[in-house]
């Protein structure tokens, strides 16, 4: 590969399969246009369930016509500007936001769009934006207080330990759910209350006897059972935050028969809400800075898992990896380009 060509990943067609759906292609690396900068992107979050609907053409908000750009956070280097850019200048490190930026080795964005750091490190893209995720679903979508119960599930995944921690920082009890030892061992060191690994306790069992005034706010990203159960454990004017359902990605949509959820939730005047990022824009830049600065203050620990990801190749082993449960925080992959731009 030659230095004014680089490679991205595309969606060449929808398909059921992530893996099944994507190819690899090479093309020209752009020049930058007035207001534009060139990004060497050093790191990319992995987003299993998004990337899994998007193959599968069933992300409504977005243009599902293949090729599709897949990816969103990356964190990387400028290395070319436009000629009117002034906040941001060659060997800045930034992380970017925009949809199909991610998982490609070079971008072309707005200078606006990108976000200057400290350092192109993998730990920022666990803050943006799925820390920023997580903040604001918790706050705005949740209305969190002081003082309440809150239940985390998936509480050792990307999104869901900024969430412990965030609840926590707020003065809440917070309980988190997950799936090993190893999780469980990575919440010990979040300052977690209690946690249940509903691999060796039962989740309802657990909340029905040790907490019978039921749960304040749920932040809930697994879906089936697991939501079931939350349900039925919201205390009055409780508040559910449905921000994912990762135990159905890549999967049939279960059909279920049971008495309509207003029975469970009217008795109690709770609530369940459904959260997606898209519909919240206006509070990221107030959170972006407010999670970065506990990062840069030590209040907040960020967990990137430790499997090794190198190289477009290895995006849809991660996508599966992320999928099956297996991951103690935020799933990124390295990119390592053969050549450097000129």
């Amino acid at each position: 590969m030659n230095v004014e060509t680089y490679r991205k990943l595309i969606a060449k067609q929808l398909h059921q399969d992530f893996k099944s759906a994507v190819e690899i292609v090479e093309i020209p690396i752009p020049q930058p246009a007035a207001a534009e900068v060139l990004i060497q992107n050093k790191f990319a979050g992995i987003n299993g369930g998004f990337d899994t609907l998007l193959c599968r053409g069933e992300v409504p908000y977005v243009n599902l016509t293949p090729p599709i750009d897949l990816g969103v956070e990356a964190v990387g280097e400028v290395v070319a500007v436009g000629e009117n850019v002034t906040n941001l200048q060659v060997g800045d490190a930034v992380v970017t936001t925009h949809r199909g930026g991610g998982y490609r080795e070079y971008q072309v964005i707005n200078a606006t769009l990108a976000v200057k750091v400290r350092a192109a490190t993998p730990e920022i893209l666990t803050l943006i934006p799925t820390g920023v995720s997580a903040l604001v679903a918790l706050a705005k979508a949740g209305e969190m207080k002081s003082d309440e119960v809150v239940l985390v599930t998936a509480a050792a995944g990307g999104t869901g330990h900024i969430a412990v921690q965030l609840a926590k920082l707020a003065g809440n009890h917070v309980i988190g759910t997950c799936s090993s030892e190893a999780k469980v061992e990575l919440l010990k060191k979040l300052g977690c209350d209690r946690i249940i690994n509903y691999r060796t306790e039962n989740l309802a069992q657990v909340l029905k006897q040790e907490y019978p005034q039921g749960i304040n706010l749920i932040f809930e990203c697994v879906g089936k059972q697991v939501f079931d159960t939350c349900v039925d454990n919201l205390a009055i004017r409780g508040r559910l935050v449905t921000i994912g359902h990762i135990s159905e990605y890549g999967k049939s949509v279960e059909s279920v028969i049971q008495p309509r959820i207003y029975h469970q939730l009217m008795w109690k005047a709770a609530s369940v809400r459904g959260f997606l990022m898209p519909h919240y824009q206006e509070y990221i830049p107030e959170a972006r800075d407010r999670l970065l600065n506990l990062f840069y203050d030590d209040k907040l620990k960020v967990s990137v898992d430790q499997t090794q990801f190198n190289g477009l190749e290895s995006i849809p082993t991660a996508v599966e990896y992320l999928l099956s449960g297996q991951n103690c925080g935020k799933v990124v992959v390295r990119f390592n380009p053969t050549n450097t731009h000129t």
